[in-house]
């Protein structure tokens, strides 16, 4: 059923810009470079996610139906588990790197 699978493809990407919009109000007070770089990694792989998840559903809505065919199908874009897998990564390392910053500013 393709309706259900653009369905929830939509629901994703609704998502996705509704979390662009919510963290491009946020802003992130430091003055080093390298933490403005990582704030802006981390949020690409937590907006992203949105993304590359609503991209599932529009492979498999792209798909034809569950033939025998299918399985080549899948095989050919097999390749993309590795996008939201890199994009958590990401987010994972960037917030750990963020977190592990000290505030203290006479250690800086």
């Amino acid at each position: 059923m393709k309706i259900v699978e653009l369905s929830i493809a939509a629901m994703l990407v609704i998502g996705g810009l509704r979390s662009s919009w919510r963290w491009s109000k946020r802003r992130f007070e430091s003055p080093k470079l390298s933490d403005q770089i990582l704030y802006g990694l981390y949020l690409t792989g937590r907006i992203g996610l949105w993304f590359a998840f609503a991209g599932f559903f529009l492979i498999y809505a792209a798909l034809e139906g569950p033939k025998v065919g299918a399985v080549n199908e899948l095989d050919k874009v097999r390749w993309y588990v590795m996008v939201p897998l890199v994009l958590s990564a990401v987010q994972l390392l960037c917030g750990y790197a963020l977190g592990r910053r000290s505030s203290d500013p006479i250690s800086r």
